[in-house]
């Protein structure tokens, strides 16, 4: 029996287009401004510290540590201190109501739907931990984060290999079975059936070739196949 589901973000639980055409530019657009201004913030200071262990670039050089920063962004580059800085900027705009977090009404319904049903409730993303928690407490569907019980980052390690899951399976401390996770990238899903999780391949719009895996086209199907499971 499924007790816990384990949810992407991007592509799953909201748009992709969301992430790619507001969230990545409101970080490149002020990226600058805020090292400058916040370089001696300690939260700050310790993630360019990281960026400067990972690029080889001077800690003190912020101009430096700023272009490595926008390529990062432009590779959407999976690293943990540039998560961590994007997540304090869309704070920001969050705060500032420059923009609110996209959560498709049919996952928002889900949720709730699955809290009450006694369902422990999970996010694994790539996006920082609190960036996790913005987009669902600022969500345009209200706030969802009273009906999560945790959050999952790249500190885990990365998506796509099995060990990461294994280590969030630790943090969890339940079966492998009774672990559903959500995600809309396949080789995700391998990864946590490596592990030993249940998993639902979620494609909202694209039509899927090449592969023998059951495919979900909102919660609604995902609901379903908790029913008979």
């Amino acid at each position: 029996m499924i007790r816990v589901i384990l949810t992407d973000i991007e592509g799953t639980t909201s748009s992709i287009s969301f992430v790619h055409e507001v969230l990545f530019p409101y970080a490149a657009e002020h990226m600058a401004d805020f090292v400058r201004t916040e370089a001696s913030n300690p939260k700050v200071s310790e993630q360019l510290a990281m960026v400067a262990d990972q690029s080889g670039v001077a800690a003190d050089d912020f101009d430096g540590l700023i272009d490595v920063l926008q390529a990062w962004i432009r590779e959407d580059r999976k690293a943990t201190p540039l998560k961590a800085l994007q997540g304090m900027l869309w704070e920001q705009g969050y705060q500032q109501g420059a923009f609110r977090g996209h959560v498709y009404p049919d996952a928002a319904d889900a949720l709730r739907h699955w809290h009450d049903r006694g369902l422990r409730l999970y996010v694994y993303s790539s996006g920082s931990v609190k960036a996790q928690k913005l987009i669902f407490g600022f969500s345009d569907c209200g706030d969802l984060t009273p009906y999560f019980s945790g959050y999952f980052d790249t500190r885990m390690g990365p998506k796509k290999e099995s060990v990461s899951y294994c280590n969030i399976l630790n943090e969890l401390g339940v079966e492998p079975s009774t672990v559903l996770f959500l995600s809309d990238v396949e080789a995700e899903l391998d990864a946590a059936e490596a592990a030993g999780m249940q998993t639902a391949w979620l494609v909202r719009n694209a039509a899927p070739t090449g592969s023998k895996r059951p495919v979900m086209r909102n919660f609604q199907d995902v609901d379903a196949l908790l029913k008979q499971r």
